[in-house]
This record gives structure tokens, C-alpha cells and sequence, in this order.
């Protein structure tokens, strides 16, 4: 049955791990999360991961955007997949966004539509991942929100966007962890 969902990996790019500008708070727990629920198999060959590569061709507020983080945006060690999932990489696809929803991504929304429910986790809590979930519910593919492989920038506002992600459950989504979303025990 879990062959059926499809696994989104969002943006585990180094910018991201801790000490680095934008880091999580929780990466480390969340990469190693994250791992678990590739190496389990439960996925099949349904795995895809996002990059976030700033837009080239600003428009709006994403010029401002660019101008203030020119220095992150043009740095490649910055931009680049962690190491820990460079290994996946020849496995599963890598697509490239330049704004938080995973969802601008055309091929992904094809890759969606087959999928019984789309299974997220990765960075930032706050931002790509609640705004990939907000636009797959809008879009109508139910959403597993992996709360521990998900990392935020704080605590705090971690648990807040796992928390508006709920109040869409039962119907469009739902909070578990790791282990609940492979052992299938249902979240209380």
C-alpha cells in the first residue's frame, strides 16, 4: 500500500545544516529521519527530492529577496545537496524550484497525481515545507507530514507549522512520525 505514496524530500541543502546561514534547528534529527524512511523501503522507486535555487528572473518581492541573500544564493557549497543524501541522488530525481512550494515544480504535480498520498518531510518547516503542504492540499493530493524528519528554525515555530498542517486532518492531512508512518501505527 505505501508503494502508493510518494516520498518529497524538501531542500536538504547544506544553507541548511546547523552553523551554516540558514540553518535548522533539528537537521541533524531530521536527516537521520529522513534516511530511515528512504532506507525502509516503503517508497519503492517513489522518492523525489527539491532543490531551492534562487530565482534567476526575480519578480516581485523575490528581487529583494535575491539582493539581500546575493551572497548564499551564489555560493555552490551552500546550494548544494548535504552529503548524507548525495548517495540517493543517482537513484532518485533531484528538481529544481525558486520558491518555497515544491508544487511550482510541473513534474512533480505529475508524479503527484499518481500517488495515494504525498509524503512530506525535509526544511524549512516553516516556510518550503508548510507552504509544499498548503499547495498540495489546495491542488487535492492528501499530505503525511513526517513531523520528526521535518526541521525548523526554531522549536517553537517547528511545531507550529506541523500544527496548521493538522488542522487540515483527517480528510486532507496528517501529522505522524517516522516510525508511525512505517510500522502504520495510527497518530492519536
Amino acid at each position: 500500500m505505501k508503494h502508493k505514496d510518494l516520498l518529497i524530500v524538501i531542500d536538504m541543502q547544506n544553507v541548511y545544516k546547523e552553523g551554516q546561514p540558514w540553518g535548522c534547528c533539528s537537521v541533524s534529527t531530521a536527516s537521520a529521519n529522513i534516511r530511515k524512511l528512504i532506507d525502509s523501503g516503503v517508497f519503492g522507486d517513489n522518492v523525489v527530492f527539491t532543490k531551492f535555487l534562487a530565482p534567476i528572473v526575480p519578480e516581485g518581492s523575490w528581487a529583494d529577496y535575491n539582493r539581500a541573500n546575493a551572497a548564499i544564493n551564489e555560493d555552490t557549497y551552500l546550494n548544494e545537496m548535504m552529503e548524507e543524501f548525495k548517495s540517493y541522488l543517482d537513484k532518485y530525481p533531484v528538481l529544481t524550484k525558486s520558491t518555497y512550494s515544491s508544487f511550482e515544480i510541473e513534474e512533480l504535480c505529475e508524479m503527484a497525481k499518481e500517488a495515494e498520498h504525498v509524503v512530506l518531510c525535509g526544511v524549512v518547516a516553516e516556510c518550503c515545507v508548510l507552504s509544499t503542504a498548503l499547495s498540495a492540499i489546495d491542488k487535492g493530493y492528501p499530505v503525511i507530514y513526517i513531523s520528526d524528519a521535518v526541521s525548523g528554525l526554531s522549536p517553537i515555530t517547528e511545531a507550529e507549522a506541523a500544527n496548521i498542517v493538522s488542522y487540515l486532518a483527517p480528510i486532507q492531512s496528517e501529522v505522524m512520525t517516522t516510525d508511525q508512518y512505517i510500522t502504520g501505527e495510527i497518530p492519536e
